[in-house]
C-alpha cells in the first residue's frame, strides 16, 4: 500500500470517529466538560494535542463556529505570567485577544477559551480550573 493510501485511510478512520477535517489538519471537538489540563490529557491519549490557531484561516474555520461552544485552545502562560505559549513550546505570534483581554482577573487565569463566536476576536483567559468544552489538533497522520 502506498503511503497516500495509508494516509487516506488514516484520516477516514479519525473522520468516522466525529473529527473534521481542515487544511491537512483534523480536529475533535469534545462532547463533555472538563479543566484546560484535563482537556490536553484527553487530547494526547487521542495522539492529538490541544488546538494551534496559527493563522486566520483556522481561526474562523466553519467547524469551530458551527458548535457555538465556548472550548479551550492550547495556549496558556501557567509558566511564566504575560508569557503566552503554545502547547507544543512555541510562543503566540498571532493572536486574537477579545477585547481587554488576557486580563488575567484576580491573577489567575492562565488558559485560553474560545468564549464567544460573534466576532473575529473571541479569546478570553480563564482559571484554568474551570471545566469547558475543548478541540483537539492533529496536524499530520503517518
Amino acid at each position: 500500500m502506498s503511503q497516500f493510501s495509508t494516509c487516506i485511510l488514516s484520516y477516514k478512520h479519525y473522520l468516522q470517529q466525529g473529527w473534521f477535517y481542515f487544511s491537512d489538519s483534523v480536529y475533535y471537538i469534545s462532547s463533555t466538560k472538563k479543566t484546560w489540563q484535563d482537556s490536553r490529557n484527553d487530547c494526547l491519549q487521542r495522539a492529538a494535542d490541544l488546538v494551534i490557531i496559527g493563522s486566520t484561516e483556522e481561526q474562523v474555520g466553519d467547524f469551530i463556529k458551527q458548535h457555538q461552544k465556548i472550548m479551550w485552545i492550547g495556549l496558556t502562560d501557567r509558566e511564566m505570567e504575560g508569557v503566552w505559549k503554545w502547547v507544543d513550546g512555541s510562543p503566540l505570534t498571532t493572536s486574537f485577544w477579545d477585547s481587554g483581554e488576557p486580563n488575567s482577573h484576580r491573577g489567575n487565569e492562565d488558559c485560553v477559551e474560545i468564549h464567544s463566536f460573534n466576532s473575529l476576536y473571541n479569546w478570553n483567559d480563564k482559571t484554568c480550573e474551570n471545566k469547558n468544552f475543548w478541540i483537539c489538533e492533529k496536524k499530520s497522520i503517518p
